[in-house]
């Protein structure tokens, strides 16, 4: 279900005009066709009670729990200096996301601007645009808090995910012939 929703937020977001990046479209569609397979090999191997699938779908599913972790806690553990740096790093790479986002939080330049550099905001031609980093920063300590929890919330369903698959793979198969060697 959380990958369906992934790619249909994406799609929601192009639709609407909210996401104006191919890339991140594309990396959210590819995540989410990447959960969908993964779970369907999970649910395969679950109906089939087919033990090399299962520990598979074990497997796979422990190490996205340890990059999802991992990304949950950098983002909790983050303070604002580090979230500034990171968030000027990403401002300095980016061109065509730079012009979006001035478009839409009304703003020029990231610290400072100079009225030599283009600007897309409406603001541009007044003296008092602020500038993008103050805008972001305010939403930047916010977001990253509620994608840990959220990050921390999936990650914990998912080693008890890997935990019942791991109890259910060792279990005797139903269907199984009791008298046959295995």
């Amino acid at each position: 279900m959380v990958s369906l929703l992934l790619i249909g937020i994406a799609a929601w977001g192009i639709g609407f005009g909210l996401i104006s990046s191919l890339r991140v479209v594309g990396v959210a569609v590819a995540v989410g066709i990447l959960l969908f397979l993964i779970a369907l090999v999970g649910l395969i191997g679950a109906i089939k009670h087919h033990q090399v699938l299962l520990f598979f779908y074990m497997i796979i599913l422990f190490l996205v729990f340890v990059v999802q972790f991992s990304v949950s806690c950098a983002s909790l553990a983050l303070n604002t200096q580090q979230q500034n740096e990171l968030l000027e790093v990403g401002w300095n790479h980016t061109a065509s996301a730079r012009s979006d986002i001035e478009k839409t939080f009304n703003c020029c330049g990231f610290h400072y601007y100079d009225k030599s550099d283009p600007c897309d905001a409406a603001c541009a031609k007044t003296p008092t645009c602020t500038t993008c980093g103050s805008v972001i920063e305010k939403h930047a300590e916010e977001v990253l808090r509620i994608v840990g929890g959220v990050g921390f919330f999936f990650s914990f369903t998912e080693i008890l995910g890997v935990w019942l698959t791991y109890r259910y793979r060792n279990q005797k198969d139903p269907r199984a012939n009791p008298s046959a060697f295995l």
